[in-house]
């Protein structure tokens, strides 16, 4: 065998892929830039920060470095299935939820296998199916000028994609990066039309957000749909993105296959430590929504003042179109010091996702953005 390149040696499903885009981060800017005075509003994390219990017991666990924590995880899980009324054998954690769906994609697909997907659908689904192999199928969203949900999975489109070959369907709900939802009766209808033995994975990383009454909590539907997996992380709404904590809940069975190829000791001692202490602590989580339902009709009023479009967002972001090609205008934020996020990987070209922060930094970002639109 002639080798030109590594690439030749890659499993065929890896050869075409493009790492996934994280939003930039604070200190690259500071290097290319010297800008000192940066606000991140890119990666939709919470702008309060962790919750000061989860500070507290991070800073008692220091010395306890040298320790593996728990393999099995017990204190989390026991905290996770006592908050969701599910047994601990129905829990798997996992370093940030988007961990899980790799472990998914491991178990449950592979060459002749496919997974079914929304275009404008969170981007790690695309990396996690492709990386095992599986055929990627790309159901087309809504259209644009859709009178609800603009952008947002169309189920039907998704349903109609579904053969004897898919093994799993990934949905995020609310979605990233568009914060479209799909509502109770939508999701009933989908999941009773899903064969048995097609795995149905459902991404609520931003469920605390949520307010409408007509938004399924999946979780409390494992019982009736045994394919189901619903996922989790403590990224967002609990300010945890940078110890990286996710979990699953799905039946045991689907739970003691995800766990054969987790690897040992996932989440770290810290991780595992600080998310039982936010998980405990709703008076920060309540805080953090309200800060965020704040942001949301500020930002929706600033944004219409500016006279942009964005799409309707139950998360705590905006997708925000410029009608124009938006890079020119990310890095003319980045000149003043705001980085917010592109889309144009998601096929999104006139588009910036920008998180809601704290009422200085939205204020900041207006301001921002009245100078580079001129």
């Amino acid at each position: 065998m002639t080798v030109r390149s590594f690439v030749d040696l890659a499993v065929e499903g890896v050869r075409d892929l493009a790492p996934y885009q994280a939003g930039k981060p604070i200190s690259e800017l500071q290097r290319e830039l010297g800008i000192q005075d940066i606000i991140k509003l890119a990666s939709n994390e919470n702008p309060l920060g962790p919750s000061p219990e989860a500070l507290k017991v991070l800073r008692g666990q220091l010395e306890d470095l040298a320790l593996y924590p728990d393999g099995n995880g017990f204190g989390l899980k026991d905290a996770l299935a006592k908050y969701h009324g599910v047994n601990p054998k129905q829990i798997t954690l996992g370093s940030g939820s988007d961990h899980i769906l790799e472990l998914a994609a491991r178990v449950f697909l592979g060459p002749g296998r496919s997974a079914v997907i929304s275009r404008y659908g969170f981007a790690i689904y695309n990396i996690v199916a492709k990386a095992a192999c599986a055929e990627l199928r790309i159901a087309e969203a809504n259209a644009p000028d859709h009178p609800t949900q603009p952008y947002g999975h169309n189920l039907d489109n998704m349903l109609a994609m579904i053969d004897d070959s898919t093994r799993m369907v990934f949905i995020a709900n609310p979605n990233n990066p568009t914060g479209t939802w799909l509502s109770r009766a939508e999701m009933q209808r989908f999941l009773d039309a899903v064969p048995r033995e097609v795995v149905v994975l459902v991404d609520e990383a931003y469920v605390d957000y949520v307010h409408e009454p007509d938004y399924p909590d999946c979780s409390q539907w494992l019982e009736r749909y045994p394919n189901l997996v619903v996922t989790r992380t403590f990224s967002k709404a609990y300010g945890l993105a940078g110890l990286r904590v996710g979990y699953a809940l799905a039946n045991p069975e689907i739970t003691d296959l995800l766990n054969r190829v987790r690897l040992a000791f996932n989440p770290n001692l810290l991780a595992q430590s600080a998310a039982v202490a936010a998980l405990a602590d709703r008076d920060h989580i309540a805080r953090t929504v309200e800060l965020n339902d704040e942001g949301l009709s500020e930002m929706a009023a600033a944004y219409a003042e500016l006279g942009l479009k964005f799409i309707p967002s139950v998360c705590n972001f905006y997708t925000v179109d410029f009608g124009r090609p938006a890079m020119p205008i990310f890095d003319a934020l980045l000149k003043e010091g705001v980085i917010v996020r592109p889309v144009a990987n998601y096929g999104m070209p006139n588009h910036l996702r920008i998180s809601i922060g704290t009422q200085a930094e939205n204020r900041r970002l207006v301001t921002a953005l009245r100078k580079v639109l001129g």
